[in-house]
């Protein structure tokens, strides 16, 4: 009993450290509203990320393009790892390292956003993604561990959260993902 409330005591000690970050805060309003833009721009958001960090990235797409919390029409995000004929043609045909940097080349365009998911920050596949987003003229966001590792200069906007260990920082993603989506949601259908 004793370690699962320590367990819990840790993830809400991580929390209480957003809860009290104000440009940390500052910085989640100014993503809805970049988000928002783009949406409204026409344009898509993508998010990419690997093991538990790509199943937060799927879902954090279907919050989008499924619905959160309004029965509202669909949002133009997606997983770009939800093709596995593709994902495993191309890991196989040149190497995992490029399957995101790929997809999102012959998909992204100037004024799209990637949100990657990496704990450390270093996933190389995501990284190589965050460079053809910068090359494309695509909003990065990068959500990582407290270090922010290769991700952290390729990022517009890093939610780096203050902890080193894995399922903490996992728990903090999706809870600033949902907020995100939530947030999103009210703002561009509120017109």
């Amino acid at each position: 009993m004793e370690h699962i409330k320590k367990v819990i005591a840790e993830s809400i000690e991580v929390k209480s450290a957003l809860l009290a970050n104000e440009a940390f805060l500052g910085k989640i309003e100014e993503v809805v509203h970049t988000i928002t833009h783009a949406f409204r721009n026409g344009n898509h958001v993508y998010f990419c990320g690997n093991g538990g960090s790509a199943s937060d990235a799927q879902h954090l797409a279907a919050e989008f393009s499924g619905r959160f919390y309004i029965d509202r029409d669909a949002l133009p995000a997606e997983a770009l790892h939800c093709n596995t004929s593709y994902l495993t043609a191309v890991a196989n045909d040149y190497s995992f390292d490029v399957v995101y940097a790929r997809m999102l080349n012959g998909l992204g365009k100037k004024g799209d956003v990637l949100i990657g998911l990496s704990t450390s920050g270093n996933s190389v596949n995501i990284v190589k993604a965050f460079e053809v987003a910068r090359q494309k003229n695509i909003i990065t966001i990068g959500f990582t561990g407290v270090t922010g590792g290769a991700m952290k200069p390729l990022s517009d906007y890093l939610f780096n959260v203050p902890s080193s260990n894995t399922p903490r920082i996992q728990e903090s993603h999706i809870l600033i993902g949902h907020i995100i989506c939530e947030l999103v949601e009210k703002e561009y259908f509120s017109s």
